[in-house]
Formats: C-alpha cells, sequence, structure tokens
C-alpha cells in the first residue's frame, strides 16, 4: 500500500501511522515511517504513532522499540510534532488517549 500513500497527502491535515508487534518488520516500518515524515506535503501536519497490540505475550517494551526505531532521532530530525501511544483495540488500552489527540488537532 505504501507506493499509494503519496497520492492522499496533499489533503492530510493529520497522520495516523499504525505498528503492529511484528519483530520481522521493523526496518521496513521504519523505512516507511521516514517515507511519510520526509514527504513534502506532510511537513507541518500532526503525526500520532501508535504501537498496536500492546496486549500480546512476548512483545517489546516501548523503550526497545523506540530503541529500535531510533524514535529520539526521528522526532528531532521531524518537520512535524510526533505523539507516540501504546495501545491494544482488543483490551481498549490507549484509546482514550487516541481520542484526546484526534479532539486536539480537530480544534486547531
Amino acid at each position: 500500500m505504501g507506493p499509494i500513500w503519496p497520492s492522499y497527502f496533499k489533503d492530510c491535515y493529520s497522520v495516523v501511522v499504525c505498528f503492529f508487534s511484528n519483530t520481522a518488520q521493523i526496518s521496513s516500518s521504519c523505512i516507511q515511517l521516514l517515507s511519510v515524515l520526509s514527504a513534502e506535503p506532510l511537513h507541518g501536519v500532526s503525526v500520532l504513532i501508535l504501537f498496536n497490540k500492546r496486549d500480546m505475550p512476548c512483545i517489546m517494551s516501548l523503550v526497545e522499540i523506540k530503541s529500535l526505531f531510533r524514535m529520539d532521532d526521528i522526532i528531532a530530525a521531524a518537520t512535524q510534532p510526533i505523539t507516540i501511544l501504546e495501545v491494544s483495540a482488543r483490551t481498549g488500552q490507549g484509546l482514550q488517549e487516541v481520542l484526546s489527540w484526534l479532539e486536539s488537532i480537530i480544534v486547531k
């Protein structure tokens, strides 16, 4: 799906990126994230990064995931404000925070 995403960027006011706890795809996920963040039409939009499936057994901690993604470096170099949340759609963990973030973006 990544190759068609840029056709939607010009109309974006915010971006929500969701990653699953699949350690085999971390490097490709990071490349996709960097591609989205570097897209010219998205240089000022708010970005929400969700680490989903936090209810799964044997998941990496948020610290480990952020380290593998080098999130501190990505955030420091990004032209957008970036928020990171842990969520589980199955248990509802973090969903209130997602709704609060969306509400704050709509209010702007």
